[in-house]
């Protein structure tokens, strides 16, 4: 298994606040199991920019690859 068995769909949403929070969404397509997210996972934020909450969701997606691929959850 290799990191381009994966999607990750990296973006961001405004809060009420007026921060940006990081969205996440990473598929593994071999199976088309969502990886993230999931029932009490952890809220990306909130960053000032939307660049920052965007690359957050992204380095977070990519741990969520590396880790999987060390130890595929079934």
């Amino acid at each position: 298994m290799s990191a381009e068995d994966f999607a990750i769909y990296a973006s961001y949403q405004i809060n009420a606040g007026g921060l940006f929070v990081g969205t996440l969404k990473v598929i593994r397509k071999t199976d088309g199991r969502m990886l993230f997210p999931f029932q009490g996972a952890p809220v990306l934020g909130p960053y000032p920019s939307r660049q920052e909450a965007r690359d957050a969701a992204a380095t977070h997606g990519e741990l969520i690859v590396k880790s999987d691929i060390a130890n595929p959850e079934s």
